[in-house]
């Protein structure tokens, strides 16, 4: 039986600010539906991704900036790097690690956000037992 990741809450304090930040980094605007005078969902994709996040009100009782390292892969740490930069994307150096490449930054409430560089496992580097 599939199970397929497709939204993760995402809390934050302003959601428009949140909204233009991550059209910022880049993430398409899916939907942004006022349900009520308690409830607005906003729903985001990041490009190429099959999974969207979510914030809005009343939509988590999660307190803004509560998520740490929420991840995404990417296929170059250092272009992904660049291009936030260049965006104004407060974002850290790559760091090299084992098991990956590793980009870091946070939106403006804090929520931590990874994005890896999967190493090339068919050189052997790292990949003991890993079985992909």
């Amino acid at each position: 039986m599939d199970m397929k990741l497709e939204l993760v809450m995402v809390p934050v304090t302003d959601v428009d600010r949140a909204k233009e930040f991550y059209a910022k980094v880049g993430f398409s605007a899916d939907h942004d539906h006022v349900v009520s005078d308690d409830v607005r969902f906003v729903q985001m994709t990041p490009p190429g991704s099959a999974c969207s996040i979510a914030f809005g009100k009343g939509l988590t009782r999660l307190a803004p900036g509560s998520l740490d390292n929420l991840q995404m892969v990417v296929a170059d740490a250092d272009a992904v790097r660049a291009d936030l930069a260049s965006r104004g994307i407060e974002v850290s150096e790559v760091d090299e690690l084992q098991w990956g490449r590793f980009v870091f930054f946070a939106d403006p409430d804090g929520n931590g956000w990874a994005l890896q560089e999967l190493p090339d496992w068919s050189s052997g580097a790292g990949g003991e037992g890993y079985q992909g």
